[in-house]
């Protein structure tokens, strides 16, 4: 039969999701918990592939096994296994046709952005942090070049191995609480290092060492060298990945702190 779940984990002890011969990666526990509960080797398959450092409030994956459990022992039993930073948190059989990756609609990213003078303490590795004042309208008007289909090659990384540049960011938020950002991007998938790379370029507008139009134009050149320096992954989160109703996913709130409908200290 074949499994999907729900994780949520903080990326920041971790060398990525995607399994390495460190054996350090998300997968990596998540496969050796699930295999101690099924009897058997899993492999697991992802919604997308987070780097080091980088978080998720709502992944989702999917395994193949020959073992049948009651979904409890995929949550409860496999939990008790896994590193207090990461967790499972549902578990549902899905159709054989099911697939993390290739059966999702949308993905979407959100960056927390600490801009204060004094570089945070109890939110270290959870936050990025810019030390000098960033315009909110600035950067708005920015990220709005980036709305719809594009080729992104000027925010992806060399080392990217997606056979495509084009994607369709159809939807993005900035929101700010006292001296918390929130940024937030819906697409069909990104690039690797997109969205931290996009996030370098806000930051350089927001800081005014560019005009928002500086963006599109960046955009338009398909060069990764005009473009800011991929900011840091501690911010970063995958917070969840859409499916389409048929296949009957849990939906559940993340419960990321961070929130911009919330209040932030």
């Amino acid at each position: 039969m074949k499994i999907a779940i729900g994780i949520e984990y903080d990326g920041s002890r971790f060398h990525g999701w995607q399994s390495q011969p460190s054996g350090d990666t998300v997968q990596d526990h998540l496969e050796r918990a699930l295999a101690c509960i099924a009897g058997e080797q899993v492999r697991l398959a992802a919604a997308g592939r987070t780097d080091a450092g980088v978080h998720a409030m709502a992944q989702v994956a999917h395994f193949e096994t020959t073992a049948a459990r009651p979904e409890s022992a995929w949550v409860r039993g496999v939990n008790t296994l896994l590193p207090q930073t990461v967790a499972v948190q549902w578990a549902v059989p899905v159709a054989d046709d099911f697939h993390a990756r290739y059966s999702a609609i949308s993905r979407t990213y959100r960056y927390v952005l600490y801009n204060h003078a004094v570089r945070p303490a109890l939110h270290h590795g959870r936050v990025g942090w810019f030390h000098q004042p960033l315009d909110p309208a600035a950067m708005c008007a920015a990220a709005g070049h980036l709305a719809g289909e594009h080729d992104f090659s000027a925010f992806r990384s060399s080392e990217c191995e997606a056979k495509s540049p084009v994607r369709n960011l159809r939807g993005w938020a900035i929101e700010r609480r006292g001296a918390y950002f929130s940024f937030e991007f819906t697409a069909n998938g990104f690039l690797h290092h997109m969205v931290r790379n996009i996030i370098g370029c806000l930051v350089y507008v927001g800081k005014g060492k560019h005009s928002p139009d500086w963006v599109r134009e960046v955009l338009a050149s398909g060069d990764r060298r005009l473009a800011a320096p991929t900011f840091s992954p501690d911010g970063l989160y995958f917070a969840a990945a859409e499916y389409a109703a048929g296949w009957k996913l849990p939906m559940f709130a993340p419960r990321l702190i961070f929130h911009p409908e919330q209040e932030l200290v």
